[in-house]
């Protein structure tokens, strides 16, 4: 396992190098990987192309209004790009916030779901983040529950975390299993 010192997009490359490099096993079929604007799923598939490597990629986005009412994060044109290219890419829900989220900011408290994502976020929020986003490729059909995939995330932008984790749906959250830390930061938090 490599621990990057602190968090961050100045991570990217290695941890798309380490888990490329995980594959070449042979036992991984798909990799799951968080990107918001495309920037890190862009990278990911030039690095498969250069190696010549043919895997399922799933590319998971932040859901319509994430960032303010009706914005999408992800340009249209990239996410035809990815397409074109051989990447599923999924705009959706976190699966570890959704409604929760909004009841949350509206009324205050929290449910169990925040409880969740803040225990997986003591690891790094790259560790939540693959969790999340290994779930959501699972519920949309994109990766399958009894495949263990190599997920990738970040803490903000770019990714710092990739694991490999034997999926889960959301109703049976909790048979999701963390199999391989592959990468992630030491320190959680960009500056201690």
């Amino acid at each position: 396992m490599k621990l990057f010192e602190y968090p961050g997009v100045q991570n990217t490359d290695e941890t798309l190098k380490i888990a490329i490099e995980r594959t070449k096993k042979g036992d991984i079929k798909s990799i799951v990987v968080a990107s918001s604007t495309g920037e890190t799923a862009k990278k990911l598939l030039d690095l498969l192309e250069k190696e010549n490597l043919n895997l399922n990629v799933v590319v998971i986005t932040y859901h319509q209004g994430f960032h303010g009412e009706d914005i999408i994060s992800m340009d249209k044109d990239v996410e035809e790009e990815l397409k074109k290219r051989g990447a599923k890419v999924f705009r959706g829900s976190h699966a570890l916030s959704g409604v929760e989220r909004g009841i949350s900011n509206k009324l205050g408290g929290y449910g169990p779901v925040q409880v969740i994502a803040e225990t997986l976020r003591t690891f790094g929020q790259g560790v939540k983040v693959c969790y999340e986003i290994t779930i959501m490729a699972c519920d949309a059909g994109l990766i399958k529950a009894r495949e263990e995939v190599i997920a990738i995330g970040g803490t903000s932008k770019g990714a710092d975390t990739a694991m490999v984790i034997k999926p889960a749906n959301m109703n049976t959250f909790f048979n999701i299993e963390a199999r391989e830390i592959l990468c992630m930061p030491r320190k959680k938090k960009k500056c201690e």
